[in-house]
């Protein structure tokens, strides 16, 4: 790549980083301000077989004090691959997108994270490796019914896992993958072209409430810029413009024994 380029594609970055400039907010409409329909709270089902999740979360969490939550809160990538419940992935699922309440007629859904709009455009999907009581293969959340929608067995769940981090074969060790996409429309037609930046700070927050999430369930994830949207968007089944692939998290178990493995994982740093 030539330095022009290079700079270039600089430029564009940090310049996403703002709000259109230059541009008169009066020349434009957002589908909201044309009285457009609304989209869709969520995505709905895509056929599979639905199974449906505990809210009973008192049982499964281990550490209840914040601040404790806060100094143990870190990116972890030594796994143990002992099995994770079905009610401690509950948890979790409901901690990043779980549904508290609607406003208005359907207008809005009331999450555990916060959203620009309480537009809400991402959907989870999970590959799903080693968690009791469900079969390895691709799975996808139903946050407003909380239940697991089953999408396809997958018999190389360590490869998909390997393949979707641009073949970081520590992420192998999870348990599950989480994926987040983006739904676009969901949150530009309140928006409009300035939708993208506040849906990026938004995903920031649901990433940080997997992080303590699973501090509180004494488990492990860290959240990876470096993945294959492209392989992940064929993989879900999604067009890549529409709804495409912007971030993944792997979760798995993990031990205080680790730490020396943790250690000699960073041993570049040293050097």
């Amino acid at each position: 790549m030539d330095k022009k380029l290079y700079e270039k594609l600089v430029h564009e970055g940090r310049n996403f980083m703002h709000h259109h400039r230059g541009i008169d907010r009066e020349s434009w409409k957002s589908g909201q301000q044309k009285e457009l329909p609304q989209p869709p709270l969520v995505k709905g089902r895509m056929g599979g077989e639905t199974i449906d999740l505990s809210k009973d979360f008192i049982k499964v969490i281990k550490d209840h004090d914040f601040l404790d939550l806060l100094i143990k809160r870190k990116s972890n990538r030594v796994y143990t691959e002992e099995k994770i419940s079905l009610d401690e992935l509950s948890f979790l699922l409901w901690a990043i997108q779980g549904v508290k309440g609607i406003r208005g007629n359907n207008y809005a859904t009331l999450r555990t994270v916060p959203s620009g709009g309480a537009r809400h455009p991402f959907e989870t999907y999970l590959i799903v490796k080693n968690i009791e009581g469900l079969k390895g293969g691709l799975y996808h959340y139903l946050p407003l019914e909380h239940q697991l929608e089953f999408i396809k067995i997958m018999d190389g769940v360590e490869e998909a896992m390997d393949l979707a981090a641009c073949k970081q074969s520590w992420v192998k060790k999870a348990n599950v993958l989480f994926i987040f996409t983006c739904v676009a429309y969901r949150c530009e037609w309140r928006y409009g072209f300035n939708a993208h930046r506040p849906a990026l700070i938004d995903l920031g927050h649901v990433g940080e409430n997997l992080y303590l999430a699973c501090a509180s369930l004494q488990l492990g994830t860290c959240g990876i810029a470096s993945f294959d949207d492209e392989y992940l968007n064929e993989l879900i089944g999604i067009d890549g413009d529409e709804e495409y692939a912007c971030y993944v998290q792997p979760v798995g178990t993990v031990k205080s024994s680790n730490q020396d493995k943790e250690d000699a994982f960073y041993s570049f740093l040293k050097r």
